[in-house]
């Protein structure tokens, strides 16, 4: 069997959704940081925009992998109870809270007393989103998915992916930046390396009576080498003006996001096609 290319707005949505949480966690706390002075702080507000606009394409992909507005809308009927409508009210609280701050700050019409509580608020609302991502695919019957290694991987794109991006939207100026952003996203990068192996060793004694893990995903681990080479690619473009001292600069970072995420799309095309259920006889 091939990946699952099939689900790609949902492997777009994942990806994209996950890396501007990330994102906005690191431009965050370069607002929060003391050292950032009103200029950088203007143009950090600034490089937000480009957030919402991957969270918005991210979100219009959803809505294709629903088909329709109207059954996006509905989705929203068992929040609580729904872990796909839970998913959905994470992630427009996460939108509403984060896209308000932003606004507000770029007409100057935040209050300084609320502005530090309310984007802490934001960045907290982003980590529920992503938890409430990895608990759609935290399915009982689903023992390939059903693990902590779904949850793991979801954060790690977060954590390998945000960095970056945050670090390319956050311009040059910002005195807060710079090689612990980088070491952050390597480290997140060999962990989830690490535990994809684990994983991989795992899954290999999973079958069924209709097929089996290895049988699904014949290539399982040249394509997470594949994801890791390309991840660690990109990182490299990143760090390695830094190693020379000097200032990294989009010629660097923007292609160096495009290969870390062209890296975590190949990693979630190969979690989508391993979606095998319990329906039959089931081993492992």
């Amino acid at each position: 069997m091939g990946l699952g290319w099939h689900e790609w707005p949902l492997m777009l949505f994942t990806v994209l959704g996950q890396c501007a949480v990330g994102g906005f966690i690191v431009m965050g706390l370069a607002l929060l940081c003391s050292k950032t002075d009103e200029a950088q702080r203007k143009s950090i507000h600034k490089g937000m925009f480009f957030l919402w606009v991957l969270l918005g394409i991210g979100f219009l992909l959803s809505m294709m992998h629903l088909g329709t507005i109207a059954r996006a809308l509905n989705s929203l009927n068992r929040v609580g109870e729904s872990a796909l409508s839970n998913e959905i009210a994470c992630g427009i609280a996460f939108f509403a809270l984060g896209g308000i701050y932003w606004l507000l700050a770029m007409l100057d019409k935040m209050p300084t007393a609320l502005g530090k509580p309310w984007l802490i608020v934001a960045m907290i609302a982003g980590v529920a989103f992503i938890y409430a991502m990895s608990r759609v695919y935290q399915i009982d019957t689903v023992p390939t998915w059903h693990s902590g290694y779904t949850t793991l991987s979801f954060f790690m794109t977060a954590i390998i992916g945000g960095p970056l991006l945050g670090r390319l939207l956050r311009g040059d100026q910002c005195s807060c930046s710079g090689r612990p952003l980088a070491a952050v996203s390597v480290i997140a990068l060999i962990v989830s390396a690490a535990f994809g192996m684990m994983q991989g060793a795992e899954l290999g004694s999973m079958y069924s009576t209709v097929t089996s893990v290895t049988a699904m995903v014949p290539n399982f681990g040249s394509m997470m080498a594949l994801r890791v080479i390309l991840v660690a690619i990109g990182l490299a473009l990143w760090i390695y003006p830094m190693v020379r001292g000097q200032r990294p600069g989009i010629a660097h970072m923007l292609p160096g996001f495009i290969l870390v995420v062209l890296g975590e799309i190949i990693g979630r095309a190969v979690f989508y096609n391993l979606h095998m259920t319990v329906g039959v006889t089931f081993g492992g």
